[in-house]
């Protein structure tokens, strides 16, 4: 479909199936919800038992993490590895470095995923998620009518616009988000199709959920202008915690990444120990928590006990991304800014009854304050709690806190909660061209053909034929049928040479390291290859089934010096080009 009038047919089918495929998730959560727990929402009562399983008594809330990991933590692992976390930075990644191409199984992956681990108590939010769903529906589109990458990029923009747009009821913020976090862009096309796509996605959500925004939150006063000064207080905490928040996010998930040497199928699991104890503790974080945001903007909660909810908003929702979870931080942000919002104008009562405004106002301020501070978004947190609330007066005091939010935090952390996951791998999405050639080149230029892998039932002594036949130090295990299973290091071997241990074979010497895929770039494969500790890893297919290759630091440092030579070659020398002196006349 060529042309304006095709860009917009196309912005429709995205924006139908994003809207369709937000209130599809939205039933999943609702339903996996109360399969877990017996209600239709988990939380805000605090320590209820499950009336399906009643002599558990409160005690399951500790039990269903465990459950929900063992359900997506394999389908994760086994289909589709990018669903794992919150989803949006794969997404910018995709925009940004791979044409907009997105593979179409993590829409229904993403999709089970993340409702298993939110109806199972993950508490994280359903917004990152859909951004991703509909985001790979609008990828696959773009791939069934052959788009160009400039097309299928903005079809991923629409939708995540409409993702957004149908699950928060929030056209506006929808539109915003896009562009400002996705698309980067504010060209007048891109805009068109984003606004028609993400119009599209509302009028399925409002169809199947009404006209009513999805928090039922009041519209309150926001004082006297003498007392605007507060909210730019607000702003600089809001700051501090959207930072903390990112710190913390990424801190606990080095630790856990550092202490979990298993099968990453099997991290959800073992995780949802220490997140079952943690809900059992504090049970207002089960999943999402709109119901108990509401009741903290509603007044019901004191400012001891709020700010308790505030530290294990960002200990549960750190937790949850950290042991394998899938779900967003978009909602998390929005409780955290609620939880702060609300103590600060409870304590700003008690210390200036004349100065400051209604404690609800700080609190909804603090929601778009926290997640801009979180996101670098400041449009979208302005546009999201205007139309939430639809309370004009809010606007300038909100406009003031996000600003200052968001100037503080970008000082503080250069990187968002998004960026960040991404540049963590090398991947520096604030720079239009790559930062360096290492982001230019690509795992499929630099592997190798892969050493020839053993069986897993192979015995010591052909795995020793094996590896003194090569100079490799390890290599891929795979299983009868040739499916990749892990990697025999060396002195796995010698150690149980040294033990005299005949029985073992290559299946249970062997280790599970992290693979890599074709289309990563050495930047990543470097990172990879760093933190793995590892002399080479193998490069899987697609399907993370077969191993296509095979990348160590040799590799990656002789692909970088033949492109080092050939840019040198390029500009016609070894080093600059020295300047000419002309000859005398």
């Amino acid at each position: 479909m060529a042309g304006p009038g095709g860009l917009l047919a196309l912005a429709v089918g995205v924006g139908l199936g994003a809207g369709f495929g937000a209130v599809a998730f939205r039933y999943l959560i609702e339903g996996f919800t109360y399969v877990f727990t017996g209600h239709d929402s988990y939380g805000v009562e605090g320590h209820v038992a499950n009336p399906l399983v009643p002599g558990l008594g409160i005690w399951f809330v500790a039990l269903v993490p465990i459950v929900g990991g063992l359900l997506y933590g394999p389908l994760v692992e086994r289909f589709a590895s990018e669903a794992r976390g919150h989803g949006v930075p794969e997404v910018m990644l995709a925009v940004a470095r791979k044409g907009g191409r997105i593979r179409p199984v993590v829409a229904v992956v993403k999709s089970l995923a993340s409702a298993l681990c939110i109806g199972s108590g993950g508490s994280v939010g359903r917004e990152g998620p859909i951004v991703q769903i509909g985001s790979a529906l609008g990828s696959t589109i773009g791939q069934i009518t052959r788009a160009p990458e400039a097309r299928m990029r903005l079809l991923v923009a629409c939708g995540a616009a409409g993702g957004i747009s149908a699950t928060f009821n929030a056209p506006i913020a929808g539109v915003f988000f896009a562009l400002e976090v996705i698309l980067r862009d504010f060209e007048t096309r891109s805009f068109s199709a984003v606004v028609i796509a993400s119009v599209t996605a509302d009028v399925i959500g409002r169809a199947a959920f009404g006209s009513e925004a999805f928090l039922q939150l009041p519209q309150v006063g926001v004082g006297s202008v003498a007392g605007y000064p507060l909210y730019l207080v607000l702003g600089l905490l809001a700051a501090v915690v959207g930072v903390f928040f990112i710190r913390f996010l990424y801190e606990l998930e080095d630790r856990a990444d550092r202490l979990w040497r298993l099968s990453e199928s099997w991290r959800p699991a073992a995780g949802g120990v220490l997140l079952g104890l943690l809900l059992l503790a504090v049970p207002q974080m089960y999943g999402v928590g709109y119901e108990v945001l509401e009741s903290a903007i509603a007044g019901n909660y004191a400012l001891l006990f709020l700010l308790g909810l505030l530290g294990a908003k960002v200990l549960a929702t750190s937790l949850t991304l950290s042991i394998g979870g899938s779900g967003g931080v978009f909602a998390p942000s929005l409780f955290m800014g609620a939880m702060l919002g609300m103590a600060f104008g409870l304590a700003a009562h008690e210390v200036l009854p004349g100065l400051a405004g209604p404690a609800g106002a700080y609190g909804l301020i603090g929601m778009g304050a926290v997640f801009a501070a979180a996101a670098r978004a400041p449009m979208t947190a302005i546009l999201i709690i205007f139309e939430l609330t639809g309370d004009y007066r809010i606007m300038l005091p909100l406009m003031l806190a996000v600003v200052i939010a968001t100037a503080l935090a970008s000082r503080l952390s250069p990187d968002s909660i998004y960026t960040l996951k991404l540049a963590r791998r090398g991947i520096d999405l604030l720079r239009r061209r790559p930062a360096s050639p290492m982001e230019a080149i690509t795992v499929a230029e630099a592997m190798r053909p892969t050493p020839e892998p053993v069986p897993a039932a192979a015995p010591l002594a052909v795995v020793l034929d094996r590896l003194s036949a090569t100079d490799e130090p390890a290599l891929p295990v795979v299983d009868a049928s040739g499916a990749f299973l892990g990697v025999l290091l060396d002195d796995e071997l010698e150690q149980a040479l040294g033990e005299e241990d005949e029985e073992s074979d290559a299946g249970s010497l062997m280790r599970q390291l992290p693979t890599l895929t074709p289309t990563e770039s050495l930047a990543e494969a470097t990172a990879t290859l760093v933190k793995s500790e590892s002399a080479g890893l193998a490069v899987l297919d697609e399907k993370g089934e077969r191993v296509v290759g095979w990348l160590s630091h040799r590799d990656i440092l002789r692909v970088y010096d033949q492109r080092m030579k050939l840019e040198r070659a390029r500009r016609g020398g070894t080093g600059s080009p020295k300047r000419q002196t002309p000859a005398p006349a």
